[in-house]
Protein backbone atom coordinates (compact mmCIF):
# COMPACT_ATOMS: atom_id res chain seq x y z
CA UNK A 1 0.00 0.00 0.00
CA UNK A 2 1.29 3.72 -0.86
CA UNK A 3 0.14 6.92 0.37
CA UNK A 4 2.27 10.06 -0.33
CA UNK A 5 5.12 8.48 -1.53
CA UNK A 6 5.68 5.95 0.78
CA UNK A 7 5.84 2.23 0.27
CA UNK A 8 4.24 0.89 3.64
CA UNK A 9 5.04 -2.80 2.87
CA UNK A 10 8.43 -2.32 2.95
CA UNK A 11 8.70 0.99 5.09
CA UNK A 12 9.43 -0.39 8.59
CA UNK A 13 12.15 -2.89 7.49
CA UNK A 14 14.27 0.18 6.44
CA UNK A 15 12.98 2.57 9.29
CA UNK A 16 14.17 3.96 11.56
CA UNK A 17 17.42 3.85 10.99
CA UNK A 18 20.68 3.05 13.11
CA UNK A 19 20.28 6.69 14.88
CA UNK A 20 16.56 6.30 15.21
CA UNK A 21 15.64 8.83 12.11
CA UNK A 22 12.57 8.44 9.87
CA UNK A 23 14.25 9.83 6.62
CA UNK A 24 14.57 13.62 7.66
CA UNK A 25 12.55 13.20 11.07
CA UNK A 26 13.34 11.42 14.27
CA UNK A 27 16.57 10.64 16.71
CA UNK A 28 17.11 12.33 19.90
CA UNK A 29 17.31 15.73 21.05
CA UNK A 30 18.87 14.97 24.52
CA UNK A 31 22.27 16.67 25.89
CA UNK A 32 25.81 15.01 24.95
CA UNK A 33 25.58 14.19 28.86
CA UNK A 34 22.81 12.21 28.58
CA UNK A 35 23.54 10.89 25.29
CA UNK A 36 25.91 8.00 26.88
CA UNK A 37 23.31 6.68 29.55
CA UNK A 38 20.60 6.65 26.54
CA UNK A 39 23.35 4.84 24.22
CA UNK A 40 23.32 2.33 27.41
CA UNK A 41 19.49 1.97 27.77
CA UNK A 42 19.41 1.62 23.96
CA UNK A 43 21.88 -1.44 23.80
CA UNK A 44 20.17 -2.91 26.64
CA UNK A 45 17.07 -2.94 25.66
CA UNK A 46 17.97 -4.43 22.31
CA UNK A 47 20.05 -6.88 23.79
CA UNK A 48 16.42 -8.27 25.66
CA UNK A 49 13.95 -6.92 24.17
CA UNK A 50 13.81 -10.53 22.22
CA UNK A 51 14.26 -12.44 25.21
CA UNK A 52 11.60 -15.26 25.92
CA UNK A 53 11.60 -14.56 29.67
CA UNK A 54 11.94 -10.42 29.45
CA UNK A 55 8.65 -10.67 27.32
CA UNK A 56 7.49 -13.42 29.35
CA UNK A 57 7.59 -11.38 32.77
CA UNK A 58 5.72 -8.42 30.99
CA UNK A 59 3.02 -10.35 29.89
CA UNK A 60 2.63 -11.34 33.36
CA UNK A 61 3.01 -7.81 34.47
CA UNK A 62 0.60 -6.49 32.62
CA UNK A 63 -2.33 -9.43 32.72
CA UNK A 64 -2.21 -9.53 36.56
CA UNK A 65 -1.23 -5.71 37.27
CA UNK A 66 -2.70 -3.68 34.18
CA UNK A 67 -5.81 -6.16 32.91
CA UNK A 68 -4.08 -6.46 29.91
CA UNK A 69 -5.43 -7.88 27.18
CA UNK A 70 -8.50 -5.39 27.66
CA UNK A 71 -11.36 -6.72 26.48
CA UNK A 72 -13.40 -5.32 23.04
CA UNK A 73 -16.38 -4.38 23.68
CA UNK A 74 -19.64 -4.27 20.81
CA UNK A 75 -21.56 -1.10 21.09
CA UNK A 76 -24.76 -3.05 19.80
CA UNK A 77 -27.26 0.19 20.59
CA UNK A 78 -25.14 2.66 18.95
CA UNK A 79 -24.18 -0.03 15.84
CA UNK A 80 -28.13 -0.94 15.65
CA UNK A 81 -28.86 2.98 15.93
CA UNK A 82 -26.76 3.72 12.77
CA UNK A 83 -28.04 1.06 10.48
CA UNK A 84 -25.94 -2.02 8.59
CA UNK A 85 -22.64 -1.40 10.84
CA UNK A 86 -20.72 -2.96 13.77
CA UNK A 87 -18.74 -1.03 15.78
CA UNK A 88 -16.51 -2.59 18.80
CA UNK A 89 -14.28 -0.24 20.80
CA UNK A 90 -11.33 -1.86 22.73
CA UNK A 91 -11.62 -0.61 26.42
CA UNK A 92 -7.96 0.87 27.21
CA UNK A 93 -10.34 2.90 30.08
CA UNK A 94 -10.40 0.03 32.28
CA UNK A 95 -6.57 0.29 32.38
CA UNK A 96 -5.54 2.34 35.78
CA UNK A 97 -4.02 5.84 35.39
CA UNK A 98 -4.78 5.11 31.20
CA UNK A 99 -3.10 2.86 29.29
CA UNK A 100 0.00 4.75 27.56
CA UNK A 101 1.32 5.74 30.70
CA UNK A 102 1.45 2.32 32.42
CA UNK A 103 2.10 0.70 28.81
CA UNK A 104 5.34 2.51 28.63
CA UNK A 105 6.20 2.79 32.53
CA UNK A 106 6.29 -0.76 33.22
CA UNK A 107 8.44 -1.56 29.98
CA UNK A 108 11.21 0.77 31.46
CA UNK A 109 10.77 -0.43 35.16
CA UNK A 110 11.38 -4.04 33.68
CA UNK A 111 14.38 -3.20 31.66
CA UNK A 112 15.77 -0.79 35.03
CA UNK A 113 15.71 -4.16 36.33
CA UNK A 114 17.51 -6.23 34.02
CA UNK A 115 19.73 -3.80 33.95
CA UNK A 116 20.69 -3.65 37.61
Amino acid sequence: MKFNNIDFDTYLKNFPDEKGYFGKYGGSFISPELQTAMDEITEAYFTICKSRKFINELRRIRKEFQGRPTPISHLERLSSSLGNVQLYVKREDLNHTGAHKLNHCMGEALLAKYMG
